[in-house]
């Protein structure tokens, strides 16, 4: 133990507190600081989604307008998600549907499922002498339906600044279901301006539509904010371990996501440069945002067996170089 201090609080680890007011009245949020600059919000009640995050005082999430929502906000209805959606630096989207609202196999699926607002009903946090540990389990059932049981954890280390998010989805019903899941990573001002750096390693880009084309020269550079802007989105194909970076010269700050794209074999870039949309999406997944249906159609669609698991992790650096 560090002699010099009287509790590692004054250093590191994790706070649990309440918001008071407003729609996000009562939720339950963890503020998690490493001593070495990172700093973040575990939002409980949402999935245990990240909500913001910091590095040497520096922003590097979105926070959208709608600011913080509770779950008994949610709307399912088509596109209703949008009214809650905090969008923070990470909204986990899934666990059976993810992207456009669509029919699939008799079953109505909302805007990017329902898991992202979805309360933990276990949460629990402690330190040790190598890293901050943090651990929730959130419960996406219902009766004559899916059974699925998401298992989150964070591994910060205490000797550098490193985020790791390891998810475990385990099918406790007795049939196979679909398996969904998009990690909507969002970076936001001041580390996302005009002058940002967006590297991705793909060996392809396809845009998701016509207006994406018109502009597919530039899916790498930012823009500064515009009024009516239309989002692009691009589709990025990679294999194996792999690492996308956002890097604000300006600051000389920035960020690297490493992961397996042979496990999260999905990447889609949002890039939204609208006036207060301004939100630069880096997100990998086992699906495209195109809804179930038209993944089911190409074949491409995902299931989970009965009593089996999936597991996923993506691991953040945040750098200053």
């Amino acid at each position: 133990m560090n002699q010099y201090i009287g509790h590692e609080s004054q250093l590191y680890g994790v706070e649990e507190v309440r918001l008071v007011g407003g729609k996000g009245d009562g939720m339950r949020l963890l503020n998690v600081k490493n001593g070495l600059g990172l700093e973040f919000t575990v939002s409980a009640d949402r999935c245990a989604d990240i909500s913001r995050l910091s590095f040497k005082s520096v922003n590097f999430g979105y926070f959208s307008p709608c600011g913080y929502v509770a779950p008994a906000y949610y709307d399912s209805v088509g596109a209703g998600f949008l009214k809650s959606f905090t969008a923070g630096f990470l909204t986990t989207c899934g666990l059976t549907a993810v992207g456009s609202p669509c029919t699939d196999a008799g079953e109505e699926t909302p805007l990017h499922g329902t898991i992202g607002n979805t309360p933990a009903e276990l949460v629990n946090y402690w330190t040790d002498d190598k890293a901050i540990h943090i651990i929730a389990r959130i419960r996406d059932a219902q009766i004559f339906g899916r059974q699925l049981l998401l298992d989150r954890e964070f591994y910060i280390p205490l000797d550098r600044n490193e985020l790791t998010i390891t998810d475990t989805v385990t099918n406790i019903g007795a049939s196979e279901v679909p398996l969904q899941m998009l990690y909507h990573f969002n970076v936001g001002y001041p580390l996302l301006d005009e002058n940002t750096v967006l590297t991705i390693p793909s060996t392809e880009v396809t845009p998701r539509n016509d207006h994406a084309a018109e502009d597919i020269a530039n899916w790498m550079n930012m823009e500064k904010p515009q009024a009516d802007y239309e989002e692009r989105c691009y589709f990025h194909k990679m294999q194996g371990n792999t690492e996308v970076k956002v890097y604000n010269p300006n600051l000389k700050k920035g960020l690297v996501m490493c992961y397996d794209a042979d496990v999260l074999k999905y990447f889609t870039e949002w890039k939204m440069m609208g006036v207060h949309d301004y939100v630069l999406g880096v997100e990998p997944g086992n699906t495209l945002p195109d809804g179930r249906d038209v993944m089911r159609a190409k074949g491409l669609l995902e299931t989970l067996g009965a009593g089996a698991k999936k597991t996923h992790s993506v691991t953040f650096k945040f750098t200053e170089e």
